[in-house]
């Protein structure tokens, strides 16, 4: 609808039954507040944060799908043992899509919303899956003259993601870092942002394939866990870095462990006298996605100087405030074309999007498969 009164949005509802249902329903666009913005929504990347409130652990391979081709609806089973994790989103239906980029229809009184009228911006908020988003002016960007909304929809999750990584390392003192699933777009970027600042980044990959894509912009040590000397070749960057912390992708089985361990091996190279608890080099693991859902494996191997926990940009973001983050924004705008720029496989529709045939591929979060929804396309 091109009058902003209402428009489509795509909906996720798990049901008491175990059924996920996946639909496109209207829904009106409400008149923005002083402070607000009507943002028409023409790029919206699927991220694996958004994949686990559309789909999560659901068995999409027997997915069926009704409705038109227009207004599809996509029927699919959630394991039992999921649905005990999910119990506050039963029964409702939920708008998804984390980030994305428009144009400004409409505006609210305020100078600062009037201003942005015409412009193209990037959001976060949620529900983005939708032609037509209503956004207090704090949170969307001004994209900088000559950038695409393509260009700006991956502007909050990717970016700032990879720039809380170096944040973080920084701020409890490691001065290199280790990356699982490297050459994803989020990997790429890492790399990118390491290179310009000039810190040690070892890479994991899980194939030669995935190798050649960090090879090709500039990485230095990029080791995969497939080869059978990786053990060895993952030791030798930890000396050569002195990487100390990693962050991880995969999450289950038991490459935390054989990270912690290589790290270990590499501190007692150069110790200057044993201890029987193992090196006094502190060594930390986070867990920040889960392309593996099997359980972590640790196998206690690395001395008692190591942590394990999650991490999340949300709550990192929370914790270093308003002015920081403005830093990091401002840094990503700046950057937006060359150290954040994501590559996509696919443009589709909000219909396209509901295709088994897409979700097939871009359900299986693979590298180098990354889709764009054009809501309005």
């Amino acid at each position: 609808m091109s009058d902003g009164k209402s428009g489509l949005q795509l909906r996720s509802l798990l049901k008491k039954s175990g059924e996920l249902e996946l639909s496109l329903v209207n829904v009106p666009t409400p008149e923005p507040a002083d402070d607000e913005v009507v943002v028409r929504v023409e790029a919206t990347p699927i991220n694996p944060s958004d994949l686990g409130l559309l789909i999560g652990p659901a068995d999409m391979s027997a997915a069926k799908a009704s409705g038109t081709k227009e207004m599809p609806v996509i029927t699919a089973t959630m394991p039992e043992a999921a649905m005990r994790m999910m119990g506050a989103r039963l029964d409702q239906s939920l708008p998804v899509g984390n980030e994305g980029a428009g144009t400004v229809i409409g505006a609210g009184s305020s100078d600062a919303a009037k201003a942005l009228m015409g412009k193209t911006v990037s959001m976060i908020g949620g529900a983005m899956y939708t032609q037509y988003r209503v956004l207090k002016v704090r949170d969307v960007m001004e994209l900088p003259a000559g950038t695409t909304a393509a260009d700006g929809a991956s502007w909050f999750v990717n970016p700032l993601t990879a720039l809380g990584m170096t944040e973080t390392m920084r701020r409890e003192n490691h001065k290199a870092l280790v990356h699982t699933a490297a050459a994803s777009n989020l990997g790429q970027m890492l790399n990118k942002i390491c290179i310009k600042d000039g810190i040690g980044l070892v890479n994991i990959v899980r194939s030669k394939e995935q190798a050649d894509i960090l090879r090709k912009i500039g990485a230095k040590y990029i080791v995969d866990s497939s080869a059978p000397d990786f053990t060895d070749a993952l030791t030798n960057a930890l000396v050569e870095t002195g990487a100390t912390i990693a962050f991880d992708a995969i999450g289950g089985g038991k490459l935390a462990s054989q990270i912690l361990t290589a790290m270990e091996v590499a501190a007692n190279k150069t110790a200057k006298e044993y201890s029987r608890y193992g090196s006094n080099v502190y060594k930390q693991v986070y867990i920040y996605g889960s392309l593996d859902n099997r359980p972590t494996e640790l196998s206690r191997s690395f001395g008692l100087t190591w942590g394990v926990g999650g991490w999340l940009l949300t709550p990192f973001l929370q914790k270093i405030g308003p002015a920081e983050i403005g830093r990091l924004r401002q840094r990503v705008a700046s950057e937006l074309k060359t150290t954040f720029a994501s590559h996509y496989t696919k443009v589709v529709s909000l219909a396209e999007a509901l295709d088994p045939a897409n979700i097939a591929v871009y359900g299986k979060r693979a590298t180098g498969e990354k889709f764009l929804i054009n809501p309005n396309k």
